[in-house]
């Protein structure tokens, strides 16, 4: 492993993944995922058992280790069906990061510091190795907004871009408040959904889209409607 993060870092290889190793230059995403499952050691179990046909890169634990499941030029099994950008199949693309959660079924909790530090610090290398763009930075909610929810709208994406590790709108928060649940127009809606193109969402249904665009950059309230905030947000992403 030729990471240097300073984390704790192990490899515990799984055996799901694609041969043969892809180019370097094809990986131009992260995706970041929360486990959905209750126990840890269960969770990295199912990640390397070849009868559960998932897996990922990176594994963060509970206590902020790093486990390396598959070596990043091999394609592993983290984003099934995605779409981002006008891509397909992501997976191709990507490097993807386990972040240990119970998620929503489970009892969904924030996540933990000592987490997000070893996040952190394995994202600037990984996007100084492949050149990866701060917006490339993703959630697997982003890229299958029609069945995932994770990382989910505990996920601190705020901090993450205060160290320009991802996208975020930095508008006044409280400033812009007092337009939520305000309606818009017809053209604004249309306007609004041609913004989530514009940052790289697909065509998934409206409710679906506007959910994990809120689960993303609006966490507060996740009701599937578009408000003025909600308008004003998606204004600002494509101004960045």
């Amino acid at each position: 492993m030729s990471l240097k993060i300073g984390v704790n870092l192990t490899t515990n290889y799984s055996i799901n993944f694609n041969y043969p190793k892809r180019e370097k230059k094809l990986i131009k995403f992260i995706i970041l995922h929360y486990t959905g499952m209750k126990n840890e050691s269960e969770a990295i179990k199912k990640l390397c058992d070849s009868k559960s046909k998932v897996s990922s890169h990176y594994f963060i634990k509970f206590d902020g280790k790093i486990l390396n499941l598959v070596p990043d030029l091999y394609e592993a099994w983290h984003a099934g069906k995605s779409n981002w950008k006008n891509l397909r199949s992501i997976n191709k693309f990507s490097i993807g990061i386990e972040i240990h959660n119970p998620g929503h079924e489970h009892g969904y909790k924030k996540f933990r510091l000592k987490q997000i530090l070893s996040l952190k610090k394995l994202l600037k290398q990984l996007l100084k190795k492949y050149k990866i763009e701060t917006d490339c930075i993703l959630g697997h909610s982003d890229i299958a907004p029609n069945r995932k929810k994770d990382p989910g709208e505990k996920f601190p994406w705020k901090k993450l871009a205060k160290e320009n590790l991802c996208l975020w709108h930095f508008l006044n928060e409280k400033n812009i408040k007092k337009f939520r649940k305000k309606k818009i127009s017809l053209n604004d809606k249309n306007i609004f959904f041609n913004n989530l193109l514009k940052i790289g969402y697909s065509r998934f249904d409206r409710k679906s889209l506007i959910t994990a665009f809120q689960r993303r950059f609006r966490q507060e309230l996740i009701n599937g409607k578009i408000d003025k905030e909600c308008f004003l947000i998606s204004k600002n992403l494509i101004k960045l």
